[in-house]
């Protein structure tokens, strides 16, 4: 007698849908992409170092500076700014103690920004690309061995500091051995800058000449490390 009534499509299939390929490993991974592209545009237009270097604001002093300049460090090296500029600044600004102090404090906060977007944004795609030996290897050191892993990668100043980050986000490394990695293996090299700034006034101090020479040195034996490694791979 009565046709029967069709059965209603789900109201809320199409938003289910759209919402599942938004949250896709990969639409967060090009979401990651448009960030930090968009974080190093804005770098390279506003060159926010030139004011941690030479423009900072005059009512800033104190512990309240160093604690500003942590934050703008961090936000800096989210944004592919170097940071060995950044550390001559801290101790230009602040000396060796308190610029050491802030560039480690930036330094610790700025990795651990990259490793979180890293980590959410981008580790699901990533490690669906970890196909060659290399990769896997590195993976694998730095899911099982993480402290030891990145305490090696932070001392050597050959490896680029955002590569780290991003390594290490798409390994399960956890955050605390990451972060403490960060800070204690950042010591050697970000002290060197900092001292070398907060001594630019004095550059044949037997200060900067002490942290000049470990900065040659420690960029020597990175090149020549890295070149001996390529050679190997090359004749291999």
């Amino acid at each position: 007698m009565f046709d029967p009534v069709p059965a209603a499509r789900p109201a809320g299939g199409l938003a289910v849908r759209c919402t599942r390929a938004l949250l896709s490993p990969w639409s967060r991974l090009s979401l990651l992409a448009a960030v930090l592209l968009a974080a190093a545009s804005t770098m390279l237009l506003f060159e926010p170092q030139r004011l941690l270097a030479s423009g900072w604001p005059p009512e800033l002093t104190g512990g309240t500076a160093a604690m500003v300049f942590a934050l703008a460090y961090g936000a800096c090296t989210v944004a592919f700014v170097p940071r060995p500029l950044l550390n001559l600044a801290a101790g230009a600004l602040f000396g060796a103690q308190a610029g050491l102090g802030a560039a480690l404090a930036g330094t610790v906060l700025g990795a651990g920004v990259s490793f979180t977007l890293g980590r959410v944004l981008g580790q699901d795609a990533l490690r669906t690309l970890l196909r060659g030996r290399w990769m896997k290897a590195a993976d694998g050191l730095l899911s099982r061995h993480g402290f030891r892993s990145m305490l090696a990668l932070r001392l050597f100043p050959g490896v680029p500091f955002a590569a780290a980050n991003y390594c290490a986000a798409t390994s399960r490394m956890g955050y605390p051995p990451f972060l403490l990695a960060t800070g204690l293996g950042s010591i050697p090299n970000t002290a060197a800058y900092v001292i070398a700034g907060s001594e630019a006034s004095s550059p044949t101090s037997p200060a900067f000449l002490a942290a000049m020479g470990f900065i040659v040195l420690s960029g020597a034996g990175a090149a020549l490390v890295a070149w001996r490694r390529r050679h190997r791979l090359g004749g291999g």
